[in-house]
């Protein structure tokens, strides 16, 4: 009798894709060259224009909205929303302050409806299917951004999104260090993700079951990625990271490796994009 194979199927992302050349390069490098399927476009940082072009010249590219309420630029001019931006339409730089701000102050919340709407009418403008929606530092799991993006779901044309949740014994295989970030993560993104799955499967939006990446913080090398490969959970998993030439080149350089790429093909691994789901 055939031995019974699990299918094991692999969304690659890449966040912060708009946000400077270094990273948009390097993003198109490891989709062409290694294991990258997706990408998630921040619409408001310098280098959008030109991640939108690279991306409708590599159409097999799976690009979604990072949207972006922390650490970035807003989409409306700073007059229309002054609770969330400085005069320069920047985002704080603090994400404890600001997700405790966005959480104690009610009065928040409607100008946050319109720079989430004004964030996602700008990706529509792009011409690029939606593929997904996630958050820059996994803000769009924040209560209060989380209920709006579920109250105006189908407004906004939310189909796939990032259900960030991380396995923190299979990362205390994988990977050692830093054990207070490790842990203190995993345990806010499980009861966040676990508040969040029934709202996504009442509007049928579909997520993978598990996001590798959220406990290595910046540490996606080639290493973690082939420690990882085997240990994939039946299904659907994703594993996300920020690729670029210049301060993540790791990162990249994790993404292209043959070793990686051999790997992948051994295991029988399909990589796949969120609207593959």
């Amino acid at each position: 009798m055939a031995r019974f194979e699990p299918v094991r199927r692999l969304i690659v992302n890449a966040d912060d894709f708009g946000a400077s050349a270094a990273i948009n390069d390097a993003v198109i490098r490891a989709h062409r060259e290694g294991i990258l399927t997706t990408a998630s476009l921040m619409v408001n940082e310098p280098a959008r224009d030109a991640a939108v072009e690279l991306a409708r010249a590599h159409p097999r590219l799976g690009v979604g909205l990072h949207l972006t309420l922390m650490m970035g630029h807003a989409a409306l001019p700073a007059a229309q929303i002054p609770g969330l931006v400085n005069d320069r339409g920047e985002f704080s730089n603090n994400p404890v302050g600001v997700g405790f701000r966005y959480f104690f102050q009610p009065g928040l919340r409607a100008q946050l409806r319109a720079e989430i709407h004004a964030q996602f009418a700008a990706f529509r403008a792009t011409g690029l299917p939606l593929d997904h929606v996630n958050g820059h530092l996994h803000l769009h799991l924040h209560p209060v951004v989380f209920a709006i993006l579920m109250e105006d779901a189908e407004v906004l044309g939310i189909r796939h999104l990032r259900l960030t949740r991380d396995c923190l014994a299979r990362s205390r295989r994988m990977a050692r260090g830093r054990w207070f970030y490790r842990t203190s993560h995993a345990l806010i993104y499980d009861v966040l993700s676990r508040r969040a799955r029934q709202p996504l499967q009442a509007r049928g939006i579909k997520h993978a079951q598990i996001t590798f990446g959220l406990l290595q913080n910046a540490q996606v090398d080639e290493d973690y990625i082939l420690k990882l490969l085997p240990e994939l959970p039946a299904g659907d998993s994703e594993l996300y990271s920020h690729p670029s030439l210049e301060a993540f080149k790791h990162e990249f350089e994790a993404l292209i490796s043959p070793r990686v790429k051999d790997r992948v093909r051994e295991l029988g691994i399909q990589l796949i994009r969120y609207q593959d789901l």
